[in-house]
């Protein structure tokens, strides 16, 4: 079954797959009708064990759950990176079967976006900073696309990961500032047995970019067992060194940065994550993990 076939709506086991805005609207206004809560799980596809988490959240805290699969355009800023991100349909509509998702949105780029569209939101100086800085308009297309998705779901709740924690910010920004009723939930990063945080672009890596990668997840779990309000600028610097040491990595940056603003630490910070984004071989990935929680 391939995306660029699928009708507009197609029953897959007991996965419904819509291709067309028109079609999921009728039939989500059905489910609403029934007084029935709406859950939403917005992706890009090459689904993995943490998708499916993501949908088991959904799952226990609604009596629907709508996941989307659309490869969004207006967030790359890199055309061979769009080219080149993994396009699995098939195994992800086995996966959304196995994660008993009950509905499938997998629309083409022109049922979503008109010619010629424009977009621009203000959502502050989060925009620019650490992902921000690497790539430039990510934010934008990353809220662009939301805002239409949950335009077209209307769900009660949408679940993201914490892996992209500055685009849940973002996101929960923009849900503010534009009063749209949707609560959103993060949830927790999935990892593989040896810390990996999983990630659709995992399958580029090589076996010796794999082993190389995981310098990540060691580093962010040496500063947490190590950390220190006190000490935020050396363990910075040497969680810096360890990963500038690895063969095969080349660090964007590695920060120490307060969870409410993104910006640098401070002793003062009520909540405090650290966050890394990476090129390892020819695949960019990024990871985090928290501190300090909020109180």
């Amino acid at each position: 079954m391939k995306c660029t076939t699928l009708p507009d709506f197609v029953i897959s086991i007991d996965l419904n797959i819509f291709t067309t805005k028109h079609s999921l609207g009728q039939f989500l206004q059905e489910i609403r009708d029934t007084n029935k809560t709406i859950g939403f799980v917005p992706t890009m596809g090459a689904l993995h064990e943490g998708h499916l988490s993501l949908i088991e959240q959904a799952r226990q805290a609604n009596d629907e759950v709508v996941c989307s699969i659309f490869v969004n355009p207006s967030q790359f800023n890199d055309p061979k990176d769009l080219e080149k991100y993994p396009r699995t349909i098939e195994a992800d509509i086995k996966m959304l079967e196995k994660g008993n998702c009950d509905i499938l949105f997998n629309p083409p780029v022109s049922e979503i976006y008109d010619a010629n569209e424009k977009w621009h939101l203000n959502i502050g100086e989060a925009e620019h900073l650490l992902e921000g800085k690497f790539r430039p308009g990510h934010y934008q297309g990353v809220t662009q696309v939301v805002y239409k998705l949950f335009n077209i779901v209307k769900p009660d709740t949408a679940f993201f990961g914490q892996k992209d924690y500055q685009q849940f910010m973002i996101i929960n920004h923009m849900v503010k500032q534009l009063a749209m009723p949707v609560k959103l939930v993060m949830c927790p990063i999935l990892r593989e047995a040896d810390g990996l945080a999983m990630s659709s672009r995992n399958i580029h890596l090589t076996a010796a970019d794999r082993q190389h990668a995981l310098i990540l997840s060691k580093t962010l779990n040496w500063v947490k067992d190590n950390f220190s309000r006190d000490n935020l600028a050396a363990l910075k610097e040497q969680a810096d060194n360890m990963i500038i040491n690895e063969s095969g990595v080349e660090p964007d940056y590695f920060e120490i940065a307060d969870a409410d603003t993104l910006h640098p630490a401070t002793e003062n910070s009520k909540s405090i994550i650290a966050l890394v984004a990476a090129k390892v071989g020819k695949t960019r990935l990024i990871d985090n993990v928290f501190l300090v929680d909020r109180p």
